[in-house]
This record gives C-alpha cells, sequence and structure tokens, in this order.
C-alpha cells in the first residue's frame, strides 16, 4: 500500500559546496565544515545539544538527487559495475534521505557548526538527533 505524506524542512545546510560534483564521497572522512541553520521556529528544540558534545546525526532531503534512478556505479566510478541503489549511499535514490554523523563544534544561536558534512549547500535538513554510541554503533 503507498501512501504519501509531506515533511517540513527544520533547517538547511550552509556550505562551500555549491554542487553534487563537488560534494566529498563521504563527508565524515573528508573533515568538511557546514552550517546547519535551523529555523527560528524550531530553535527551542536545540535546547540542550550544545551539553552533549560530540556527535550527532542530521537527516536530509537531497533536493537536487535523481529520484528516479535506481542502479548507480558505487562512489560514481563508471569502471565499477552498477548496483541498486539500496545497497549504496548514492544520492539519488527513490527518497533522498541522508544521513549525516557528524561533529558538533559549536552552537550559535539557530546555527550549529559542524565537521563531516558533505551535503551541498541550500539542501534542507528535516531532523536532527544526538548520536548515541551505545545505540547508533
Amino acid at each position: 500500500m503507498r501512501r504519501s505524506f509531506r515533511l517540513l524542512p527544520v533547517g538547511f545546510v550552509r556550505s562551500a559546496v555549491r554542487s553534487l560534483e563537488e560534494a566529498p564521497k563521504q563527508g565524515a572522512l573528508s573533515g568538511t565544515e557546514a552550517e546547519i541553520v535551523v529555523d527560528p521556529e524550531y530553535a527551542e528544540a536545540l535546547e540542550g545539544l550544545a551539553r552533549r558534545a560530540g556527535k550527532i546525526i542530521v537527516l536530509c532531503w537531497m533536493d537536487r538527487a535523481d529520484r528516479a534512478r535506481l542502479k548507480v556505479h558505487p562512489r560514481g566510478q563508471e569502471d565499477r559495475p552498477e548496483r541498486g541503489v539500496f545497497s549504496t549511499r548514492s544520492p539519488h535514490r527513490p527518497n533522498p534521505i541522508s544521513l549525516h554523523t557528524v561533529e558538533l563544534l559549536e552552537v550559535r544561536g539557530n546555527v550549529l557548526r559542524v565537521r563531516g558534512m558533505d551535503a551541498v549547500d541550500g539542501t534542507p535538513v528535516i531532523d536532527i538527533k544526538p548520536h548515541s554510541p551505545e545505540l547508533d554503533g
């Protein structure tokens, strides 16, 4: 049974990465810094996050992804055989939700400065969660 639902962004990514082609293949490995700008309407939801110093999980809607693409070359390497998108970390997928485990560097009002983000500038953020090693591995 297919149902639809509506997601509302809670903020957006501010980054020097301007296109999919510029994005590092794995942000957590690249050390790329970015900011998560949370809509002032949700700023109250950030209370307590700074005290949990360390890592956070950021879920984004990869709005520039090709939602019709079901197979890709892993890491965009054309010399590798195509695989189904569910067996890769490609942003191109039916529901282009990305999960980023990033280092929280600073919280300034409604802006989070993070390291390890590979999302493109302007990417909608749909949720933020604290990372919990005992639960998340």
